[in-house]
């Protein structure tokens, strides 16, 4: 294993469930709901359209001030993602990652400004040379293409990079684009199936890099994609 490709939103940071807090709290000061049912779809991708303040609107039977709900949910949003540390175990992943002399990038579906700014704001961006968002492929996770771009900037082959992803479609797009995959989930996606997923932990903090690339050289020549859900056995 020669690299290792990050997610961003849920993966780095929690701001997925930041996200949706904001906007059902937007939905439960007009006295509606947004339910977790609803949003979970749109958790790691563009490619879903979704209007939330049209749903809003269709619990409601009215028309809103679209301009003053998106204002109020953005400025929630602001709020409670700028408060964000990074998940536990990435940064010492990073660290751990850089003595071991592999490569780092992310792959997210977000735009670059959202990603990298962030990544500022935590003091990690110099630590990602490539960073590959939503503006560079012509479509979002679950199709590959985000990794796929991202092994060719890294100069790995796939097979050699190990994806790290919240979402079951980056899951999806990081195993269709040949790389082996490390499902993390958040709060939202814990109750999805990630067998697809080469392993799944509950938290980076849970295993240790040299485990995890242990794990994964054993899995990936001997068994290939989709082998393990549990952790590996020197670090249960």
């Amino acid at each position: 294993m020669k690299a290792l490709v990050f997610d961003f939103d849920g993966t780095i940071i929690d701001s997925e469930q930041a996200i949706y807090d904001s906007w059902q709290a937007v939905f439960q000061e007009h006295g509606a709901h947004l339910s977790v049912e609803t949003w979970l779809p749109l958790i790691g991708t563009f490619e879903i359209p979704f209007d939330p303040i049209l749903h809003l609107e269709e619990q409601l039977g009215r028309s809103v001030d679209r301009e003053a709900v998106d204002q109020k949910q953005r400025e929630l949003e602001k709020k409670l993602v700028g408060k964000l540390a990074a998940m536990p175990g990435v940064e010492a992943y990073i660290r751990e990652a850089k003595d071991a002399g592999l490569k780092l990038a992310v792959a997210s579906s977000s735009s670059s400004r959202w990603v990298k700014g962030h990544l500022d704001r935590l003091g990690l961006l110099e630590s990602f040379p490539i960073i590959v968002t939503r503006e560079m492929v012509e479509k979002t996770k679950p199709d590959p293409a985000l990794f796929r771009h991202a092994v060719e900037l890294l100069q790995v082959e796939p097979g050699d990079a190990i994806a790290i992803e919240d979402s079951l479609h980056g899951v999806v797009a990081a195993k269709g684009a040949g790389l082996w995959a490390l499902a993390v989930p958040g709060g939202l996606t814990r109750g999805l199936d990630f067998s697809l997923a080469d392993l799944r932990v509950e938290s980076l903090a849970d295993l240790s890099l040299v485990d995890l690339l242990s794990y994964a050289r054993k899995t990936s020549k001997a068994y290939g994609s989709g082998y393990g859900q549990g952790l590996p056995s020197s670090s249960k």
